[in-house]
């Protein structure tokens, strides 16, 4: 039996600065989930990860990640991209910072 597909976003880490960030339906690389371009399609999501590959001038360690429908947009499908999503968990620094 085949898996079903589950909604993903496009994570990646930025090259310069290695912050999570998420690809959008205009193909800018995001600091926000709520801004990702959800997926729900498992042959779109294969088109749309080869062209994140190709957008190497800023990501690197692109791969799908679990998201699902939220209010506001993208929300993490997992416990780990919720971890990621929200910025470092061991200082006040990075998203923790720019949201207070």
């Amino acid at each position: 039996m085949a898996r079903k597909f589950e909604p993903v976003v496009i994570s990646a880490n930025d090259l310069f600065d290695g912050r999570v960030i998420y690809l959008t339906g205009q193909n800018e690389w995001v600091s926000h989930l709520r801004q990702a371009e959800l997926i729900t399609d498992e042959e779109q999501a294969k088109h749309r990860m080869a062209h994140a590959m190709a957008l190497s001038d800023r990501a690197v360690g692109v791969f799908l990640a679990p998201a699902r429908a939220g209010e506001n947009g993208p929300e993490p499908g997992h416990p780990r991209e919720a971890f990621r999503a929200n910025g470092p968990s061991n200082y006040f620094h990075g998203k923790q910072a720019e949201d207070a």
